[in-house]
């Protein structure tokens, strides 16, 4: 196994992707459009983790963990519709989905993916 680390789209702060021994990493995306619907806020996310993925040689049927943050709990029947729709039949990764008060007003979802790369 390499002990390299490689770093995409790194700032100061983060990285948005880490890949180490054949697994990326990424950190958790929040959408832009703050106050929108679930449904457009959670297809945000999830087109972003999409090109994440690209980045890092991987795809949606590489995914093997995700881990879910909604505003609220009444948001899951919403978020799942779309959550549903784009995992790849017969590649649903692991999965934890929590409330959380997330960081900026008017966002409801974010998600955080690992996946082989």
């Amino acid at each position: 196994m390499s002990s390299e680390i490689k770093r995409l789209q790194t700032s100061a702060r983060m990285s948005q992707v880490a890949i180490a021994n054949g697994i990326a990493y990424l950190a958790g995306q929040v959408p832009d459009t703050a106050g929108a619907s679930v449904t457009v806020q959670a297809t945000e996310v999830l087109g972003r983790i999409d090109a994440l993925l690209a980045s890092a040689g991987a795809d949606r049927t590489r995914v093997i963990s995700a881990n879910v943050w909604l505003s609220d709990p009444k948001h899951f029947d919403e978020f799942n519709r779309v959550w549903d729709a784009w995992v790849p039949a017969g590649h649903a990764p692991t999965r934890a989905c929590v409330q959380a008060l997330l960081m900026k007003p008017g966002l409801d979802v974010e998600v955080a993916v690992t996946a082989l790369a």
